[in-house]
């Protein structure tokens, strides 16, 4: 079946005005003037959207898509992530990663998720490996993973400057990021080496160190998580004026912090006013990992769980009072990353792309969501359900 989106406020992510959008066979076939696409003698659903506006669909490039934490214990490991929920947040692309617990969990079980998402109707990346090195991996290195597995586009999280890190040395991490980068250009990929960082004072030192030491490129590393404070944020920022990109936690709440945390508005004001590139940023939503708490001497004393929502919420008040104009909001939830991680066919709204396309109401509620051609979520209910949904 063809579908037509009619008299949608477009933003590709550059605006387009009003447009109708024809998809068909899971792609954009056409964006045009309203009224300008009259298939005839096929059968065509028209979605009315003359009061709303059509962005690409959401892309997340950091979920614990079985779930993270465990750092208190059996007890403490976060639950998997399910389709409804992913749909009800606006993404329709997501990179899985298996964080701090690399034994319960693994890469097989990782690549089995990734692709069952995908068989649900979204699309689906992985990161090899989790916050240790050396990194464990599906074929024995990060490099042949890269070539020979489809879903594989990086390594990570590999944690950095925390006490719950391996520690690793310069040298192990630099050969690691060779590994990406050899694995990259051999597999026609990104090749990303995929970087937490935590409170620790070293901070980014062994990226600064990579990119002055060896001949590997800024663009084969992002640190996730930079605006766990405002010092780490300022390295980061540094880190991306030397031609590298960073990637931003959305956290549950887009309030301005008093202390400590920035929230996703604080830190984009943080780069406005040091001048940062607002085109090499990615914000991710770090879904279900688990939120811990440590005391000074690194004793667990909380812990909550992210959820894939805080893009959705992070959005909304970014356009409504964080003066971010929709274009510069699009590039950052969506557009940036499909670019940073080398997938063409996502994060815009143009004939021959994926049709991963979201739609919103007037009030920035989300009404349609459509993963490759495939209405998710019809009138502000999401429609599909996974395989063990209730």
């Amino acid at each position: 079946m063809f579908i037509i989106i009619r008299g949608a406020d477009v933003f590709a992510p550059e605006p387009l005005g009003k447009q109708d959008i024809l998809i068909a066979g899971g792609k954009i076939a056409a964006v045009k003037d309203p009224g300008e696409i009259s298939p005839i003698g096929v059968d065509v659903r028209e979605i009315d959207a003359s009061c709303q506006v059509l962005f690409p669909g959401f892309i997340d490039p950091h979920v614990h898509i079985l779930g993270g934490g465990g750092e208190g214990g059996p007890t403490t490991r976060a639950p998997e992530i399910c389709l409804e929920d992913i749909i009800s947040s606006g993404v329709t692309t997501l990179f899985g990663c298996l964080g701090t617990d690399g034994i319960t969990r693994h890469m097989e079980s990782l690549l089995a998720k990734a692709r069952a998402l995908e068989i649900e109707g979204v699309t689906t990346y992985i990161f090899s490996g989790s916050y240790t090195v050396p990194v464990q991996t599906l074929t024995g290195s990060v490099r042949s993973d890269l070539v020979i597995i489809d879903k594989v586009i990086g390594a990570g999280e590999i944690a950095l400057s925390d006490h719950r890190s391996s520690q690793p040395t310069f040298s192990e991490f630099a050969r690691l990021a060779a590994e990406c980068r050899v694995g990259g250009m051999l597999g026609g990929k990104a090749g990303v080496l995929h970087c937490h960082l935590g409170e620790g004072t070293r901070r980014l030192e062994l990226l600064f160190r990579l990119l002055e030491e060896t001949e590997i490129p800024p663009t084969q590393v992002i640190p996730t998580h930079v605006n766990r404070n405002p010092e780490l944020m300022s390295e980061a920022i540094e880190f991306q004026k030397r031609g590298g990109y960073i990637d931003i936690t959305a956290g549950n709440d887009p309030q301005p912090q008093a202390s400590g945390h920035l929230s996703v508005a604080q830190a984009l004001e943080l780069c406005r006013e040091q001048e940062a590139s607002e085109s090499q940023i990615t914000i991710s939503s770090d879904s279900n990992g688990s939120m811990p708490v440590f005391d000074q001497r690194g004793n667990l004393t909380g812990l909550t769980i992210a959820t894939q929502k805080s893009l959705l919420v992070n959005f909304r008040y970014l356009l409504e009072k964080g003066g971010i104009d929709p274009s510069i909001a699009l590039r950052l939830f969506a557009t940036n990353a499909a670019e940073f991680y080398g997938l063409p066919s996502k994060g815009k709204i143009q004939a021959g792309l994926d049709a991963d396309l979201i739609l919103m109401d007037q009030k920035l509620n989300l009404t349609y969501v459509l993963a490759k051609g495939r209405v998710m979520m019809d009138e502000g209910e999401v429609i599909v359900q996974g395989t063990f949904s209730a």
